[in-house]
This record gives C-alpha cells, sequence and structure tokens, in this order.
C-alpha cells in the first residue's frame, strides 16, 4: 500500500495507475489526511486483494450454476396473475 499526496501524485500519474493496475492500493492524501484511494478496476483483483488480507475466504470451487430455462405458455401478465393468487 502505497501513500501519495496530490502534488506528488499529479507529477507520478502514470506511475501510480501501473502500481494500482497491478493490484497495490494507492491512498491519495490532502494535507495529511486520506481523501481517496486508486485501486485496481477489476472484480477479480479486488476479491483476490481482500484473500490476502484474510478478509474474504477462496471459493470452495468455480461452478457456476445457471438456471434451467423453463418451458411457459401465455402471456406474462398470466404469469404474474398466477404468482398473485
Amino acid at each position: 500500500m502505497t501513500r501519495i499526496g496530490i502534488r506528488e501524485l499529479k507529477a507520478q500519474l502514470s506511475a501510480q495507475v501501473k502500481s494500482a493496475s497491478a493490484g497495490e492500493r494507492v491512498l491519495i492524501t490532502d494535507r495529511g489526511a486520506v481523501v481517496a484511494q486508486l485501486v485496481p478496476a477489476e472484480g477479480e483483483a479486488i476479491l483476490q486483494r481482500l484473500i490476502d488480507e484474510g478478509v474474504a475466504m477462496p471459493p470452495a470451487h468455480h461452478v457456476r450454476r445457471t438456471p434451467h430455462p423453463r418451458q411457459i405458455s401465455g402471456t406474462v401478465s398470466d404469469l404474474v396473475s398466477e404468482q398473485r393468487d
């Protein structure tokens, strides 16, 4: 994790964005106080960071279940009416 002031960030923006895209969290400060953070845009990188920090656990297995399509007849209004009864 890196802490960097706004003025320094302006001068080193490309390098800091590269660090963040590699998975490092960059804390941006204004007069010593953290005001923002630069993090990877990918969801997988965020999950990996949380796993590395011990906050989250990896899934036991990577099986995505998709629902099976149902054969229906009638209009959507008919189906909604059936569910309300």
